[in-house]
């Protein structure tokens, strides 16, 4: 079966938290801190595979979790960092993350690595905050948090030609007059259900085919499978039309060739922009310089684009229209090779305490409970660091709170002293010092 989407979540390993311990040695009179920090938590890596061909492994397997880094240790000894998860996926996957929609990476070459969930950073030790007015911190640093998201994997054929047209048109007998691969052949619609690949070897060269599954009118739309089989064109550099010249389906070639042209535009004009050969198939069972031929021929060449009478089973005309598909593809090839690269930009999930928003602190007042609110990743992270029985740890998360403007916040919103600000579901009363 071939699998071409998967929903998974995945989850970063948490950061380690910093140790809190003291020296304790006899012979050493005046022992101080020497918690160790936590290790780093595991990354969750997607890894693009080429010996993959579909997403069927995901159907089985829904959750994947990194190793969480372990808490440090006295003595000034470090956790050990957690092992990252690494996720193989074929080449051609786009990995979307559900909530937003956004397009996280695209992974296309073989070995490319993506990391979708970066692990939390490992908490310090009690040894890190030592300074000349607090000789024994009584806490530590938290780790960073394990963050856990639902993504979408999409896979996308990577294929140098793509064959395209009505079901029962010929694609499939043309894949495996071209190449070594076997289609499933018969004489009824929709054969194909899913995309085949094939290698073409030509001129001591050789490049993929496949056969993109039978589109039908409205298939930009999602009638049918269309999105289903026009995600998978987009990849491909050159387009081979195939198109039943014969009449024998009862239908016009040339409003045959329309609607598939008219569908491709509608999902994406990108694709229309590509080189494009059309195969008139099944020349054996119609005569060529009968008018219904030479009517279709003069409506497509009007358009542009070059027609081959071939008939794919019995091989005639399939040499000519691959030597022509190969010399458009090295021009593509050639062409793509002097312009710039791509600068398209993916959003960065893994890079979030980067962002300004991670430190930022919000203040808002809670009329029904009658408290002031304070909330924030960064904040979040501290508060869980905090030790509650020393005064000294307390003064630290209040400092971080004042640096940060968030006592400035909340006395616009008419903070007065005796006033309760909360944090998560711990409530201290304000004093202005």
């Amino acid at each position: 079966m071939f699998v071409d989407r998967a929903k998974i979540t995945i989850r970063s390993g948490k950061g380690g938290d910093g140790a809190v311990t003291f020296r304790r040695e006899p012979y050493v009179p005046e022992g101080g801190p020497d918690g160790g920090d936590g290790g780093k938590g595991g990354d969750v890596v997607f890894v693009a595979d080429r010996n993959l061909r579909t997403l069927m492994d995901f159907r089985y397997k829904r959750k994947y979790e990194a190793e969480s880094g372990q808490n440090g240790m006295k003595r000034k000894r470090f956790g050990k960092s957690g092992e990252d998860l690494l996720i193989k996926v074929p080449l051609g996957t786009v990995i979307i993350d559900e909530e937003t929609g956004r397009v996280m990476k695209d992974l296309t070459e073989d070995g490319e690595r993506f990391i979708a969930a970066r692990g939390g950073k490992g908490g310090r030790g009690n040894v890190n905050f030592k300074n000349s007015v607090r000789q024994a911190p009584n806490f530590a640093e938290a780790g960073g948090e394990a963050r856990e998201r639902r993504v979408i994997l999409e896979m996308k054929l990577i294929a140098d030609v793509g064959l395209v047209g009505f079901p029962n048109a010929g694609k499939s007998s043309l894949l495996a007059a071209a190449t070594s691969a076997q289609p499933k052949i018969a004489d009824y619609h929709f054969t194909t259900i899913d995309p085949n690949l094939g290698v073409v070897h030509l001129y001591d060269s050789s490049f993929v085919m496949a056969d993109i599954a039978g589109l039908i009118e409205g298939a930009s739309q999602g009638q049918g499978l269309g999105f289903r089989f026009l995600k998978h064109i987009e990849r491909t550099k050159v387009l081979i039309h195939v198109v039943d010249v014969s009449g024998s389906e009862g239908r016009d070639p040339r409003e045959d060739f329309d609607k598939i042209n008219r569908e491709l535009a509608a999902y994406s004009p990108k694709i229309m922009k590509k080189p494009q050969l059309v195969a008139a198939n099944k020349i054996d069972m119609c005569e060529e310089d009968s008018e219904e031929y030479q009517a279709f021929r003069r409506h497509v060449e009007e358009q542009g684009y070059r027609v081959f009478p071939i008939s794919a089973p019995l091989g005639l005309g399939v040499k000519e229209l691959l030597a022509a598909a190969f010399e458009k593809l090295r021009l593509v090839e050639a062409e793509a090779a002097t312009e710039p690269d791509d600068e398209s930009e993916y959003f960065d999930f893994a890079a979030e305490e980067n962002d300004p928003a991670y430190r930022h602190i919000e203040a808002r007042y809670d009329e029904e409970e009658d408290v002031y609110v304070l909330s924030g990743r960064q904040l979040d992270k501290i508060f869980r660091s905090t030790n509650f029985n020393d005064m000294g740890s307390l003064r630290y998360l209040y400092k971080y709170i004042e640096r940060s403007g968030a006592i400035d916040r909340l006395k616009e919103l008419g903070l007065e002293e005796g006033d309760i600000i909360r944090i998560n579901d711990y409530d201290m009363e304000y004093w202005d010092e």
